[in-house]
């Protein structure tokens, strides 16, 4: 029996047991790499890449779809199967289209756009960060400080108004974590609807967001259809806030975790870039990007058929002992910061310089501001998310 055919036996997803690490069941996908096999729920049997080149290969390679209505496409849960079929943009399309949807928006993530952001998200950070200290010890993280900053951020930047935040956030939790299947389909209903009557109420009374642009210029002028940019103001605002609040967070949980290096980046301010790209391959939030092939493809000495599913376990694939040494080590002088963390090639994720800036300001910040921050509980009492939607903290208590 060769090492892809047994390694289906290991289920995909599955929870961690420690928030920061891959799931102990993995290990037979580790030893099977590049290249393996999978079960879903469902009892499908797909390929998942665990391979840091053969991944970079594969993610490059136009035979590869992330079509969603393609019935071939893998549905890694009940949950994501329930909306499998509903178009979602960016994520959920190839070019020629996919391509038309990233150029309207690349200015607004530009690196000169984000770098005049930068005030905007350190003045928000700062002031949560003096609610916190006015409300004194102890803090729930997730809720005061995590998913607040890039919510306020994404708001401002879409021009979605912060009032309805924890309408929005709670759709969003809905949409990723169900608990039931029904319970996504109806969120995604709840923020189609939303996003319907914002965008008939910008037509009416414009502001200055990027939504705005959107209404006032490619949907006036037909480039943009009505569901094409209620489903991209759904991606942008639920992506936009989900995924940054959870590396803050479990960010702020793993450095707490790792005192050696939480002291060595107070001694040395210069670090923190190194130290949120580090992060960011450390902690591999996002940990199966899903594909489906439309052609065969011969890759590392198998062949993946045409309608085949094929998932990347970003969490396996950032610690390719054959990409980094030490791959387990939290290491902020590593040269190696080549992570696969936001993707590659044309899907590679169009915020990331956004959420690099929230996180480098989120952590530094925190840590400035309260030198004595440290959990309020013992680690192992504190709940984080199960393995099938983005990894993060569900609360975070601490004290200084």
């Amino acid at each position: 029996m060769t090492e892809s055919v047994a390694s289906e036996s290991v289920a995909f997803p599955q929870d961690r047991t420690c928030p920061y690490r891959p799931p102990k069941a993995y290990e037979p996908l580790r030893e099977a790499r590049p290249l393996s096999r999978v079960r879903l729920f469902d009892g499908r049997s797909v390929w998942v890449v665990t391979g840091q080149g053969t991944a970079r290969d594969l993610l490059v390679d136009p035979r590869l779809s992330t079509d969603r209505e393609n019935e071939a496409f893998p549905a890694p849960t009940e949950r994501f199967a329930n909306v499998r079929n509903r178009r979602i943009a960016l994520l959920g399309v190839d070019d020629p289209e996919h391509n038309a949807q990233r150029r309207m928006l690349i200015p607004s993530f530009s690196v000169k756009r984000i770098a005049a952001l930068r005030p905007r998200i350190q003045e928000t950070v700062d002031r949560l960060i003096n609610t916190m200290i006015t409300k004194g010890a102890p803090a729930e993280l997730v809720g005061a400080f995590a998913l607040p900053v890039p919510s306020m951020v994404i708001c401002a930047l879409l021009g979605v108004p912060y009032a309805d935040h924890e309408f929005f956030e709670e759709q969003s939790r809905r949409l990723l974590r169900g608990p039931r299947a029904e319970d996504t389909e109806r969120a995604r209903d709840e923020l189609d609807a939303y996003f319907h009557a914002l965008i008939e109420s910008k037509r009416r009374e414009p502001g200055d967001g990027l939504l705005d642009e959107l209404i006032h210029r490619q949907l006036a002028e037909g480039a943009l259809d009505r569901e094409e940019l209620v489903s991209l103001a759904t991606i942008l605002l639920v992506a936009g806030h989900e995924t940054t609040a959870n590396m803050i967070s479990l960010g702020t949980f793993t450095l707490l975790q790792h005192p050696q290096q939480l002291a060595e980046l107070r001694t040395e301010r210069s670090l923190m870039p190194a130290v949120v790209e580090e992060l960011l391959r450390f902690l591999s939030i996002a940990d199966g990007m899903l594909r489906v092939a439309k052609e065969d493809i011969d890759v590392a000495g198998s062949t993946i058929r045409a309608d085949d599913g094929v998932i990347f376990s970003t969490s396996l694939i950032n610690r390719d002992g054959s990409a980094y040494e030490t791959p387990e080590e939290l290491d902020f002088h590593r040269e190696n910061r080549h992570h696969l963390a936001f993707g590659f090639g044309i899907h590679q994720c169009l915020g990331q310089n956004l959420a690099r800036a929230e996180i480098e300001i989120a952590l530094r910040t925190l840590f400035d501001r309260l030198p004595e921050l440290r959990l309020a509980v013992p680690a192992r009492e504190i709940p984080f998310k199960p393995g099938d939607t983005i990894q993060g903290m569900l609360e975070l208590p601490v004290i200084w």
